[in-house]
């Protein structure tokens, strides 16, 4: 995977009437950056947190933090899938650094 950046990607999920329904949703999601050529490292469950503030409609959300491998391109269509997607309430990518590989002393 050498034309792979590494990335972390926190979204903030609509689960209000379907608590139940996080793992399902999650699922869903991971099935999403795998179509965008992602390979997953790491899905962190954060559960749900109050906001601040409200800032729309939502007073609170379930918080999922994926750590993952794609293409430089991945992050631009995932953003717009996303948006439209109406169990998203926001989401957040950040580049990170590359994984240090153990090193042999």
């Amino acid at each position: 995977m050498s034309n792979t950046n590494r990335y972390e990607g926190l979204l903030i999920l609509n689960v209000r009437g379907n608590e139940d329904g996080a793992k399902d949703l999650i699922e869903r999601l991971e099935g999403e950056f795998k179509k965008e050529g992602a390979t997953i490292e790491q899905v962190q469950k954060m559960d749900r947190r109050q906001f601040s503030y409200a800032a729309g409609p939502l007073d609170s959300g379930f918080y999922v933090n994926f750590i993952f491998d794609a293409p430089p391109t991945a992050v631009d269509k995932l953003r717009a899938r996303f948006t439209l997607d109406e169990d998203v309430y926001r989401q957040h990518y950040q580049r990170l650094p590359a994984k240090k590989s153990a090193q042999t002393a």
